[in-house]
């Protein structure tokens, strides 16, 4: 029960981290890539965009990596297929992440050509930043789009162990689905994603709190409610 209890707060934690690593990082990338001039600007801070790019795709993923590992022993017993095809989901998820991540890096030597051309410098420069910034974009929502997936088979998971009340593992479940609705509607170039990823956000917040807080239902709570 202690590990159990232990390995909740973990968990808890790891989510939380995932959240702030990823959204410091593309905020910080963001601020910089989408500014005016912003060849220039991406060459004037190298550093920071270096910054959210380790955020995103070394100390996220660690994280990221970090929630299944730690889900992965509590959760098998109860279904080894919905467990497997949850860590095949999560750790997917964080590749195609981390591949987004490389067309930000890729702005980089970009931004070095375009400061090298001067005044030179064509329109093409504009078209390769565009593409960079949009295969990042595509690399997220589809990265996104597959944890959604597996947020479907953790939420099946949760239910079926009763490890959390089952209203938080209904919940969670429906605000995958939305969540997937989102990204897929953001591929096809319809801007509701950010709306969308609301209830499921909110869902692995609140999870991240209340395992924090209270952990896992022990086994004897467990008996007793299927009882």
């Amino acid at each position: 029960m202690k590990s159990n209890k232990l390995a909740a707060r973990y968990f808890g934690i790891f989510f939380i981290l995932a959240f702030i690593t990823y959204g410091t990082g593309s905020g910080i990338v963001a601020s910089i890539a989408n500014e005016a001039d912003s060849l220039a600007n991406i060459y004037a801070n190298k550093a920071s965009i270096v910054i959210g790019v380790i955020l995103m795709a070394l100390l996220h993923s660690f994280v990221n990596i970090g929630v299944l590992v730690i889900m992965f022993p509590i959760v098998k017993p109860t279904n080894e297929r919905f467990t497997y095809a949850y860590l095949s989901a999560g750790i997917s998820a964080t590749v195609v992440l981390i591949g987004g991540t490389i067309f930000t890096l890729l702005l980089l030597p970009l931004s070095d050509a375009y400061m090298e051309a001067g005044s030179s410098a064509g329109s093409h420069f504009e078209t390769l930043r565009l593409l960079c910034v949009q295969g990042g974009f595509y690399a997220y929502q589809l990265g996104m789009a597959i944890w959604g997936i597996g947020g479907l088979f953790l939420t099946a998971l949760l239910y079926q162990s009763r490890l959390v009340p089952r209203f938080i593992s209904v919940w969670g479940f429906i605000g995958y689905i939305i969540f997937m609705a989102g990204t897929i509607l953001e591929l096809f170039g319809y801007g509701y994603g950010v709306q969308l990823a609301l209830p499921g956000g909110l869902f692995e917040i609140f999870l991240s709190f209340w395992l924090i807080a209270k952990g896992f239902n022990p086994p004897d709570v467990i008996t007793e409610v299927i009882k």
